[in-house]
């Protein structure tokens, strides 16, 4: 691998007794050449890969006189992307939004690229953390990073942290969420099904312990990338 890709790998860590485990996941960043920053993120048997480009010249129709436009796609593994995927896109990209200081690129555009190249599960966490990844490939100037957690409820009411494919169909509601890391604050929040105030707020505190997972890793990540460039 050479010195300015990085990656790292942290499995399976339980968060606490009362929920599951998070599956083993992985980072690697400037996988591909053309764009300004990319990234592929694994969280089990999902894989996303990212790709950032701009700031960049923007249609007049979508240009913002004070801030930058962004603008996010992303590419199912077969197919056109359907209503799903535009749903998916509105949630990364107030996520992005959110997070990146777009007063210092008026006028221009950022978009973000997700293909996803396999789905088993969590699939729209999955797609934050490659999006969050490949911004600081890019070397975007952020307020914060930002990462997704996704958490299931069963027919019984127990909590599952990162479920697959297997585990979202088998359960009664899906909640997923962005996280800042500086006070691990929701930066979106996307549910489906049914589910108390008290389960969302459970679901809102496993998330936030499991975010500390997450952003410990992107340090990690980032640390061994720029290790090997010394």
């Amino acid at each position: 691998m050479s010195a300015t890709r990085g990656l790292c790998v942290r499995t399976m860590m339980e968060l606490d007794q009362s929920c599951s485990v998070l599956r083993e996941y992985g980072s690697e960043q400037s996988l591909l050449s053309r764009p300004d920053g990319s990234s592929t993120f694994v969280q089990g048997d999902t894989s996303i890969l990212a790709g950032v480009y701009g700031p960049a010249e923007v249609k007049v129709s979508k240009e913002i006189y004070d801030r930058a436009t962004v603008e996010v796609l992303i590419q199912p593994k077969m197919g056109l992307p359907s209503v799903r995927e535009r749903a998916r896109e509105q949630c990364v990209r107030e996520t992005c939004e959110a997070a990146l200081l777009l007063t210092l690129h008026p006028r221009s555009s950022l978009t973000v690229i997700l293909q996803v190249v396999h789905d088993d599960g969590s699939l729209l966490s999955c797609c934050l953390n490659a999006a969050c990844m490949a911004l600081m490939d890019a070397g975007l100037p952020m307020n914060h990073l930002f990462c997704g957690v996704t958490c299931a409820i069963s027919k019984e009411g127990q909590i599952t942290t990162d479920p697959t494919a297997r585990q979202e169909k088998e359960s009664r509601a899906l909640l997923t969420f962005a996280l800042d890391s500086v006070e691990r604050n929701v930066l979106m929040s996307s549910t489906t099904g049914s589910f108390s105030v008290h389960e969302l707020q459970q679901c809102i505190a496993v998330s936030q312990k499991a975010s500390e997972q997450i952003f410990q890793f992107y340090r990690d990540s980032v640390k061994r990338r720029y290790s090997k460039i010394q």
